[in-house]
């Protein structure tokens, strides 16, 4: 049902997972216990936002999290309908991959070390 990556502690994460529709959701996760860690963590990657539009365009869509957990945030995108065509595994994990190298060194902290 769902693909998670992590890079240090599994309360922020990279994802694809079946969600209602049937649909697939691609992006990342911040699902700590405490509100403002989640929140302090979508406002470093939305203040990189023009930096990772230029890499995964106009889908991804930051804010809440699409389930129950009202604290969670999110950037990532549905896909649904059409998107789901019998090679969507692939397109999904190489999708994964874009989201991974546009927000890992914001979500990091070393986007300016990356630009420098």
């Amino acid at each position: 049902m769902n693909l998670k990556v992590w890079y240090d502690e599994g309360r922020e994460h990279y994802e694809v997972q079946l969600v209602s529709g049937p649909a697939l959701e691609v992006g990342f996760h911040a699902e700590h216990k405490d509100a403002g860690r989640n929140e302090d963590v979508l406002i470093r990657l939305v203040e990189g936002e023009k930096r990772w539009r230029k890499a995964l365009g106009r889908a991804p869509e930051s804010g809440p999290f699409l389930g129950r957990q009202k604290s969670w945030r999110r950037v990532s995108e549905i896909w649904d309908g059409e998107g789901l065509t019998e090679d969507a595994a692939v397109e999904a994990a190489e999708r994964l991959g874009a989201y991974i190298e546009a927000l890992e060194p914001l979500r990091r902290g070393t986007a300016k070390k990356l630009r420098a």
